[in-house]
């Protein structure tokens, strides 16, 4: 059963043994974390925007490699900043998958391409799909509102985003936001996507390096308990319900300009929230699959449970 259940162009094209991509996360997506579920099986991701200067880059690249030898992937967090140079060195370390975010993959498109990098883009709407395949991307990743952090504008679910966006392009699809377990995991594959990304589960793992007092909040917290903050300043994103993120959307509604909200939306406050454990000082991201979450288990297990959960509900289908 594994190998058609979990064959699809997606695990061809990215010589993976199943359709498990881990979701870059700003602060959280590190060398162990992608190293580790590529090892499981599946693409792990560095997350970028973070890191400073080219060879912060490089280092854990290398780093990532000494830990597998498996593909893994580059984010290219290309709605932050100019992404040029994080290319160059994506392509002289070698690195055959990235995936881009947050804008218009066009100025990176024909560089990657040249160089043989397979190319991810992260869409949330059926339009930016077609754009995206018309510049010749690989795949897409539909990221439906239930996912953690920056989401799209378009406000659509998962289960509606993923079959218009593969009715409507012909490269494979990708299904991310609110999949957490084996049940999400077979429902994307139903929708005819040919992979699914993972992110706020993954942050819920013993190899993440996000403080333990925020995978307690990922159990804690129930899937009511998100909140989508700078809505009104083209930033959205989808974080978890604490007092800093309910002031953000309490100032916005009020009027509060990028520059007002500055102060609350500080990369040290991301931090505080992510890696020094003050959950109630920060606005960490999270999708609402956090209802889905009751455990902190090794990325092994988790993709492990995964594929043996998606396989046993196929199997109890077939009689």
């Amino acid at each position: 059963m594994s190998n058609s259940l979990f064959d699809t162009r997606v695990t061809r094209m990215l010589g993976i043994k199943y359709p498990i991509i881990q979701g870059a996360m700003l602060h959280i997506s590190d060398a162990v974390m992608a190293a580790a579920v590529s090892n499981a099986g599946g693409l792990g991701q560095l997350a970028t925007g973070h890191l400073e200067g080219k060879e912060a880059i490089r280092q854990e690249i290398r780093r990532t490699r000494e830990l597998t030898d498996k593909p893994f992937g580059v984010n290219l967090p290309i709605g932050r900043k100019p992404q040029h140079e994080t290319v160059e060195v994506v392509i002289e370390e070698g690195v055959s998958v990235v995936s881009m975010s947050g804008g218009n993959p066009e100025p990176y498109m024909a560089r990657l391409k040249e160089a043989g990098v397979k190319t991810l883009c992260v869409i949330g709407g059926t339009r930016y799909a077609k754009n995206a395949e018309r510049l010749g991307a690989d795949a897409v990743i539909a990221m439906g509102t239930e996912a953690g952090g920056h989401i799209g504008r378009e406000y659509v679910g998962t289960f509606v985003m993923v079959p218009c966006i593969v009715d409507a392009v012909k490269i494979p699809v990708i299904a991310a936001g609110g999949i957490g377990d084996a049940r999400g995991f077979l429902a994307a594959l139903a929708l005819g996507a040919e992979a699914a990304l993972l992110g706020t589960r993954f942050i819920a793992t013993r190899e993440s390096r996000a403080h333990d007092d925020y995978k307690a909040a990922l159990i804690k917290y129930t899937e009511a308990e998100t909140i989508v903050v700078q809505r009104k300043v083209g930033r959205t994103a989808r974080v978890l319900r604490t007092p800093v993120a309910e002031r953000i959307v309490e100032m916005e509604e009020k009027g509060a300009t990028l520059e007002d909200l500055l102060p609350l939306m500080s990369g040290e406050q991301s931090q505080k929230a992510a890696l020094r454990g003050n959950v109630e000082a920060g606005f960490p991201s999270a999708g609402q699959v956090v209802g889905l979450i009751h455990s902190v288990p090794s990325i092994d297990e988790l993709i492990r449970s995964m594929v043996e959960g998606a396989e046993q509900i196929v199997a109890h289908w077939r009689g």
